[in-house]
């Protein structure tokens, strides 16, 4: 009987403990559900954190740039004489320099691009496909600097063998190279827009009569149009900001010139070479770095913005 009489008084104190447990669990989760959010949203502010980092830092040593040299002046000159007795600080050169040798990579992987995604989306088998695309997409893992070795020792000497009259450094070369890079990314984005088009869409045109090449064109590719002009522009802003390449092929000569077989420089080659020892901080030289840096975050930030826009504006519900 004394034993019996204790069980009780021994279940009632394992309830109390259970729910005194249960109390403290419950507080510790409510806790971490409150913080969770918190947490969250610190994480996620950290992009746009240093974007705004990015942005000051870039907006506060250009602002000391201009005060030396007129913004108009920068902007329409077609002179860059950074190291001069009589130093002259126009940009154009250098934005003509990365818009040639971008249109140049663009009329390579364009086309090239385009027709890769066509054939692997519409006419190769799931086997072929398997293997073809990573070893497209193989191209993408390359390291830039070795594409600029390419460029510098294969290909501008195939292209000399042909066209003497190139300079040993030019324009043309590192554009074809970069063409070369981004073929990929114009590929792989291109083919995924055209594989989410409907196959009941395919299928209704073939039946309608339509060749599969007259469905490819006038079906497949209208219908994933907002994907593969993405892919362009993101292309584009690739090219934009390529470095290496540049660096090594197209040379340091700072040329206002349209002449594609001539050495010309690009914001970032040119970034690369002030950063590189040449210019004392607190020089004029040496501000011109962020006012040329500032300029080729616009251009990327504005093929970033149109590739949006572009995408939503003729993006297709299915």
């Amino acid at each position: 009987m004394p034993t019996n009489s204790g069980k009780p008084k021994q279940n009632a104190v394992n309830v109390r403990e259970m729910i005194e447990e249960k109390r403290s669990s419950r507080n510790i989760s409510n806790i971490t559900e409150k913080l969770i959010p918190t947490i969250l949203f610190i994480i996620a502010s950290i992009s746009v954190l240093t974007t705004i980092g990015i942005i000051y830092t870039l907006l506060s040593e250009a602002i000391e740039f201009f005060k030396i040299v007129p913004i108009w002046e920068f902007f329409t000159g077609t002179v860059l004489k950074p190291l001069s007795q009589n130093p002259e600080f126009g940009v154009l050169p250098l934005i003509n320099g990365t818009i040639i040798s971008s249109l140049i990579a663009m009329l390579v992987a364009g086309p090239i691009g385009i027709m890769s995604a066509v054939y692997l989306s519409e006419y190769a088998s799931e086997r072929v496909r398997r293997v073809l695309k990573p070893l497209l997409e193989v191209l993408a893992g390359i390291p830039t600097i070795v594409y600029g070795f390419f460029a510098f020792t294969f290909v501008t000497p195939v292209i000399r063998s042909i066209f003497p009259a190139v300079d040993a450094t030019n324009i043309l070369s590192p554009g074809i190279v970069m063409g070369v890079m981004i073929i990929p990314m114009i590929a792989s984005l291109s083919e995924d827009a055209m594989t989410s088009v409907p196959n009941a869409m395919r299928e209704g045109s073939l039946a309608m009569g339509a060749t599969k090449l007259e469905t490819t064109f006038k079906v497949v590719i209208p219908a994933a149009f907002s994907g593969i002009i993405a892919s362009f522009v993101l292309g584009i802003s690739r090219a934009v900001g390529e470095t290496m390449i540049v660096t090594i092929a197209s040379g340091s000569s700072k040329n206002f010139t349209f002449d594609i077989t001539q050495s010309m420089q690009t914001m970032t080659a040119y970034i690369v070479e002030v950063s590189g020892g040449e210019a004392a901080a607190g020089t004029t030289i040496y501000y011109s770095l962020y006012a040329v840096a500032l300029t080729l975050f616009v251009f990327t930030l504005i093929m970033n913005l149109l590739a949006r826009y572009v995408s939503r504006k003729f993006r297709e519900e299915y």
